[in-house]
């Protein structure tokens, strides 16, 4: 049996979660916790990066990430996590524009046709950021922008884009956040009912 950090559709791999339905947007989640005193920072070293672009199924191998790998990647994650809460707004931040134009302008990743009919990446991290800039150039600037949402529930930041076919999907995570929510109504409605019977009057 595959562990949960082994499936490759499971919303949760290798200690990063994977709930925006678009890679770019799934990068903004690497930093946890945004609205507490102290995020946790989850590419904290090169080697973290490696393991979120090989869980993301950007590359099948690490493709060994610098230090300045690792802080492009932070500059495209703050870019594309301000201007998805810019997008729900109406108005975009120059600066982070400007940043998230600037890596869409390097070098992307190059795909390369094997013999067998697999595809290999040119095992650059670089180039995978500058390739995930795009997509997110390619999201904000088109009409998916409108399915662009971010969970309701009140600790969570995750950005998604719902592709829901009603197009009112509520969550991140229904086994993550909308669970919790739907046990905490299931808890308040009880307690209203128990508190309604507690101010029934007695029989004489």
């Amino acid at each position: 049996m595959k562990k949960v950090s082994d499936d490759p559709l499971s919303e949760d791999r290798d200690g990063f979660r994977f709930r925006g339905d678009c890679p770019a947007i799934d990068l903004a989640a690497t930093l946890q916790g945004r609205l507490k005193p102290a995020p946790r920072e989850l590419l904290a070293t090169p080697d973290d990066l490696d393991r979120w672009l090989v869980s993301a199924g950007l590359i099948g191998s690490r493709p060994g990430a610098d230090e300045d790998d690792l802080r492009l990647a932070r500059t495209l994650r703050e870019a594309i996590f301000t201007l998805a809460g810019n997008v729900l707004e109406g108005a975009l931040d120059a600066g982070a524009v400007e940043a998230l134009n600037r890596i869409a302008a390097m070098p992307a990743a190059i795909p390369a046709l094997r013999t067998d009919g697999g595809v290999a990446i040119e095992p650059s991290a670089s180039g995978l950021l500058s390739t995930l800039a795009r997509e997110a150039i390619h999201l904000f600037g088109s009409e998916n922008a409108a399915r662009l949402r971010q969970c309701e529930a009140p600790a969570c930041t995750i950005f998604f884009v719902d592709m829901s076919r009603s197009g009112d999907r509520r969550w991140c995570s229904m086994a993550a956040c909308g669970n919790k929510a739907k046990v905490a109504e299931f808890r308040r409605r009880k307690r209203e009912v128990d508190g309604g019977k507690s101010r029934l009057p007695t029989k004489p």
